[in-house]
């Protein structure tokens, strides 16, 4: 991705807005060679973003750049994800005690346990959790009862569940009991929700692997990606994207529905020749007395 394509500000307003300098003094500068961005010349138009590095003259203006943070966490169970410090006492962000802010990429419920990222980058998050990237998740499953060939079969094309039928997705049996699934979508408790479908109870449940980083670390422990690990993983995202894509077969309008009558056609017809028939009004009918002494001269 080209620093063009990245969020963040132009580098020539992120110098006026840090006070440095005027936008067009920036450009003079850039233009010049005076202006290094994360240790490379930019070009006029190249985006700054929040952990990014800009010198000028070999000084470093952008103070508070921050390092990316890139964790893998062996969640224990009974640990749940979520930032909300205040509301869950068993909150991962006090468990790992990390000293910077950080935060999860997707979830794994309270009963589950395994691989979980955990960053301080926001743009990566979106990109790594849509399910329209295709990325894997891999899990290993047991179960309260012996697994046939059939339930592997149809757990792998597919199960209506949520209103809606999960992905195709690979399985294999591992053991009479266990079973290990690899999905690309992240349904709320989804693989629970699935073997639920077919009369199953998980017993287990372990996130193993995201897209190309393995869980390698003791339950409840956590390490910093590799630089190798963190090279193939900006590669498997180059062409992702953080923003939810259109549906490539929306659905089919409907043929236009015929229009009700609208209410001026529900009235009467108008009389066409023959004058109606006088008709005088009776106490018995208040409602023709109100109309015929509503409005217009009394007849003497």
């Amino acid at each position: 991705m080209s620093t063009n394509d990245k969020v963040g500000t132009r580098i020539n307003k992120y110098l006026s807005e840090i006070g440095f300098c005027s936008r067009r003094e920036a450009d003079r500068m850039i233009e010049h060679g005076r202006v290094t961005l994360n240790g490379r010349k930019p070009v006029i138009g190249d985006k700054v973003g929040r952990r990014d590095k800009v010198h000028v003259d070999g000084h470093l203006v952008s103070e508070n750049a921050e390092d990316d943070i890139y964790l893998v966490f062996n969640k224990p169970t009974g640990i749940v994800t979520t930032t909300d410090t205040a509301g869950e006492r068993d909150n991962i962000i006090d468990y790992i005690n990390y000293p910077k802010r950080i935060f999860p990429i997707g979830r794994l419920d309270k009963a589950s346990e395994g691989l979980i990222f955990m960053t301080n980058n926001g743009d990566i998050v979106n990109k790594i959790l849509r399910a329209h990237n295709n990325h894997e998740k891999e899990y290993e499953v047991s179960v309260d009862k012996p697994i046939t060939a059939d339930f592997i079969q149809k757990m792998g094309n597919g199960v209506p569940i949520m209103g809606t039928m999960t992905r195709k997705c690979k399985v294999e049996q591992t053991s009479p009991f266990s079973f290990r699934i690899i999905l690309t979508q992240g349904l709320n408790r989804q693989i629970r929700r699935m073997c639920e479908h077919f009369g199953y109870e998980v017993q287990k449940l372990k996130r193993t692997r995201i897209m190309n980083i393995k869980l390698d670390v003791p339950s409840g422990q956590f390490r910093d990606f590799t630089e190798t690990e963190l090279s193939e993983l900006h590669l498997l995202l180059a062409e992702s994207s953080k923003t939810q894509k259109p549906s490539p077969n929306p659905p089919k309008k409907q043929a236009s529905q015929p229009k009700r009558p609208t209410q001026s056609a529900k009235k009467k017809p108008k009389p066409t020749g023959k004058p109606r028939p006088h008709v005088k009004s009776s106490s018995k009918n208040p409602k023709s007395k109100l109309r015929n002494t509503s409005g217009g001269r009394k007849r003497k």
